[in-house]
């Protein structure tokens, strides 16, 4: 029985040599902007492709340019976060104002589910992808997007030198130590989130770094890996009220980690501003809102969403693209008092 014949189209391309649609797309229907939608190398290996598989251009079809499916697919660890939410709106807005629709799925920050949601988008031809998932521990997803030149860009956190739209988390943990130093802590302990996610990672270097700067170091028992939630931030809190000394003040990289440290404070007798400070990060509604109410590291969320879909904007209209990162701003409430 003969086998039929694949039909010679941009997919079917696209699939033989591992690339994004899009990225075949641009190279052989608008010839004018072929080297700017791939590499030399990769363009030619497209042409030639085409030229083995007799592909055609539809006469009738407009350029990809007009055929874009105006959708971005945006991918979160947990929508219900209210700091992954507001970036969302950021994302939203700035899409309706450039005709676009961003769309949202949920990972659990699980690896095969954040690749299974990446093939569903890309499977709904999405014209591009805004990650707020990634993992430093696992860069090969990233490398594999890149490799087949599907447009993508990373918000909240960033991996390698993939451009990202972030807030200056390093400079976030300087001046949250920065804050505690001048309150006169000395011995302090660190709620450090997610160790696989850059907010774990440059938040607490940071504040490492401010008090070593400070003649103070930090010992690794004062650091305290959890989930970024108030259970989470109980249970590290807990941990690091059991170490002798017992640390003054306590900084968390995420609000509700925060607060789950507030928590474990009252319910050993103490008073939280008093006995032990708190300082948490991005200033969610919350931190006003509390019995204490927190101070934090105001991160600007809905302006890192809205940078990160005006960055994939104008990836998709050929530009150079650089990471962007909003200015992290501190915001004193009564959680942090003077030591002594």
């Amino acid at each position: 029985m003969a086998r039929t014949r694949r039909p010679a189209t941009l997919q079917a391309i696209a699939d033989d040599l591992g690339l994004h649609v899009s990225t075949v797309a641009r190279v052989l229907n608008d010839k004018r902007e072929g080297t700017r939608a791939a590499s030399g190398a990769t363009a030619e290996r497209i042409r030639r492709r085409a030229a083995e598989v007799g592909y055609r251009p539809n006469p009738y079809a407009a350029s990809l340019r007009t055929r874009r499916s105006d959708l971005v697919g945006v991918l979160v660890p947990n929508l219900t976060d209210i700091v992954l939410a507001t970036i969302y709106a950021g994302i939203e807005a700035g899409a309706g104002e450039h005709g676009l629709t961003a769309f949202v799925a949920n990972t659990s920050d699980i690896r095969e589910i954040q690749r299974a949601r990446i093939e569903t988008m890309l499977d709904r031809r999405v014209d591009g992808l805004i990650l707020g998932d990634v993992r430093s521990d696992d860069p090969a997803v990233l490398d594999d997007l890149a490799r087949k030149e599907v447009p993508f860009v990373l918000v909240n956190r960033g991996v390698g030198d993939h451009p990202a739209s972030t807030c200056d988390n390093y400079r976030g943990g300087r001046i949250a130590a920065e804050h505690l130093l001048e309150l006169g802590h000395t011995c302090v302990g660190i709620i450090g989130g997610l160790a696989h996610a850059s907010t774990g990672i440059d938040r607490p270097a940071g504040f490492i770094d401010r008090y070593r700067e400070a003649g103070i170091d930090i010992p690794p028992t004062n650091l305290v890996y959890s989930g970024l939630d108030s259970p989470g931030g109980h249970r590290a809190a807990d941990r690091l009220l059991d170490l002798d000394p017992q640390p003054t003040a306590l900084f968390a990289v995420n609000d509700f980690a925060a607060i789950g440290a507030a928590r474990a404070i009252q319910q050993r007798g103490l008073r939280v501003g008093r006995d032990i400070g708190v300082i948490g990060f991005n200033n969610t509604d919350l931190a006003s809102e509390m019995h204490v109410p927190l101070s934090s590291i105001d991160s600007a969320p809905a302006e890192m969403g809205r940078a990160a879909l005006e960055m994939l904007v104008g990836m998709l209209a050929g530009e150079q693209i650089s990471s962007r990162y909003t200015e992290p701003r501190l915001v004193v409430r009564e959680s942090t008092k003077p030591s002594h």
